[in-house]
């Protein structure tokens, strides 16, 4: 990653107080992968048009995120079967700045409302106030448990003029219990915008790459394995195979 880690100089900076006009918790995402082979290529053509996240002269973070299910998994199925609603629940560490958030990601008719509240850790069983948190946003759902962890390297670029920002998620990886799978070839790209732009200059770079966007979420690529073989997977078949021919 020392190779990278130069790269992002190239960047002009923006402190993460800046960052906060593009907070963007009511979004439209749109997600790529890539190899992290193609990553020095893409961060070239991304230099003029975004500034990069610094925080006390590091630019890329470090995430934790304890995911959370129902014993049916009725979160992950919702992603399976394509619902127009789904949700997601976790506890994320945001590592270097020792912040722990529980956060709700609610999808409906295309758009991603994420909410939060502050936490002081992970909790394996949530709290009374965790619970009500959640119930609140999600409504009916059944007990939760937590079900697995996952922890990668971001590198956050935001475009202050057109409002939107660009993570990259590098050096993925997945474990529960005594289960781990790591995926270092594989960089997760998702562009957040108030408003989906498919002639955004960052579409139109993915394109001129022969790169469309793909529709499988973090989450679901680690559930799939941890939980190989437990979990409905027809639907992911193609786009697992896509991660495999990266990795």
């Amino acid at each position: 990653m020392l190779n990278i880690e130069s790269q992002l100089k190239i960047f002009d900076s923006i402190s993460l107080l800046e960052m906060d006009a593009v907070r963007l918790m009511d979004r439209v995402d749109t997600k790529f992968a890539i190899s992290i082979d193609e990553l020095p290529n893409l961060l070239e053509k991304l230099k003029d048009l975004y500034s990069i996240v610094d925080i006390d002269g590091l630019r890329m973070s470090t995430y934790e995120s304890m995911y959370f299910d129902d014993e049916k998994f009725s979160f992950f199925n919702a992603h399976h079967n394509g619902r127009e609603e789904r949700f997601k629940v976790r506890i994320r560490n945001y590592v270097e700045s020792g912040l722990f958030f529980l956060e709700v990601k609610h999808r409906k008719k295309g758009r991603v409302i994420k909410k939060r509240m502050r936490l002081g850790g992970f909790e394996k069983v949530l709290s009374p106030e965790s619970e009500e948190f959640v119930t609140e946003i999600v409504k009916e759902t059944g007990p939760l448990h937590a079900s697995m962890m996952n922890r990668y390297r971001r590198i956050t670029l935001v475009d202050l003029i057109r409002k939107e920002r660009l993570t990259i998620d590098i050096e993925l990886s997945f474990s529960w219990e005594d289960k781990r799978q790591e995926y270092h070839r594989l960089v997760i790209l998702e562009l957040k915008q108030k408003r989906f732009d498919r002639h955004g200059q960052f579409n139109q770079i993915m394109r001129s790459m022969g790169k469309r966007p793909y529709r499988l979420s973090k989450y679901c690529i680690g559930s799939l394995s941890i939980y190989k073989g437990k979990l409905k997977h027809n639907m992911f078949k193609e786009k697992m195979l896509k991660i495999e021919k990266i990795t």
